[in-house]
């Protein structure tokens, strides 16, 4: 199969990946400082409190400087990555529904989880909140984690056909898996910390729901 863009190579979830092209070539552009604020404070600017990882991916830490900073997604937001923060918050218990609309619903299940986790409370999803969100999953996971997951290969699906993309379905089989280790290759190629292993921890989750390799 010919390379065209790194999004037409994930097109359907698949792992056509073209490893000569430099994945800085292939991402979107990216601000990376200047008067940008966070509600909530940066690991990397408190100097503590780095993501955690499993032993199993890459430490944070090699790659602060390289991955995509976490969004900033607070009430009145629509689409990405709204839907992945709506089926990470349904797994961590909260009941809401999943259309990408960040209302007062999911404003309110925000409010808890921050205060649950003794976050500040203020309804905004900026760094820490994501951190605490994610949750590690793999081939054999099952479950709403896993629907964030494949819904940012939705994201990523060009033809406009949900039923042509990878299917959120929450079972984290064969195909979800080729999907992940396909995004990890093609970050793996600029960034070699990155670890191509199929599972989607602190890091290549940050990557997936920052917009990496999406267009």
């Amino acid at each position: 199969m010919k390379c065209t863009s790194a999004a037409e190579r994930l097109h359907h979830g698949c792992v056509f990946i073209c490893v000569s092209t430099p994945i800085r070539t292939l991402l979107p552009a990216i601000a990376t400082g200047g008067s940008t604020t966070y509600d909530e404070p940066s690991a990397a600017a408190a100097g503590k409190g780095a993501l955690s990882t499993s032993s199993e991916e890459e430490p944070m830490t090699a790659t602060t400087s390289t991955i995509s900073p976490w969004p900033l997604v607070r009430k009145g937001d629509q689409e990405h990555p709204v839907k992945t923060l709506q089926y990470l918050l349904r797994a961590r218990g909260h009941n809401l529904t999943v259309d990408g609309i960040f209302g007062p619903i999911t404003d309110a299940a925000v409010r808890a989880f921050q205060q649950q986790k003794g976050l500040t409370v203020d309804g905004i999803v900026g760094p820490l909140t994501w951190s605490a969100l994610i949750i590690t999953v793999r081939q054999g996971s099952q479950g709403d984690a896993v629907r964030g997951v494949q819904e940012e290969f939705q994201f990523r699906n060009l033809s406009g056909d949900p039923a042509k993309g990878l299917q959120v379905d929450g079972i984290f089989g064969p195909k979800t898996d080729a999907a992940v280790r396909g995004f990890q290759q093609a970050l793996h190629q600029d960034i070699p910390s990155v670890t191509v292993d199929g599972i989607v921890g602190p890091v290549t989750w940050q990557a997936l729901v920052s917009g990496m390799l999406s267009f």
